[in-house]
């Protein structure tokens, strides 16, 4: 099972198209997110849900084993 860690990003009504679109692009380019959401308030605000995978790593030497 896939497991994502979310963040949500607000904008207010004054933030234009090409702004909004160059910080969620900085966003999926640097730390590895992708859009997951877009919500427009009435307003003109803007709500953003940007998701990336959880990636778990699992031990492969078992405790209390020693190399020889």
């Amino acid at each position: 099972m896939v497991e994502y860690q979310y963040r949500v990003l607000v904008f207010p009504s004054g933030v234009s198209a090409g702004d909004l679109s160059r910080a969620i692009t900085q966003e999926a380019e640097y730390g590895h997110w992708e859009l997951s959401r877009l919500l427009m308030y009435f307003g003109g605000a803007r709500k953003v849900w940007l998701r990336r995978k959880i990636i778990r790593v699992e031990r492969t030497v078992w405790q209390g084993v020693t190399a020889q």
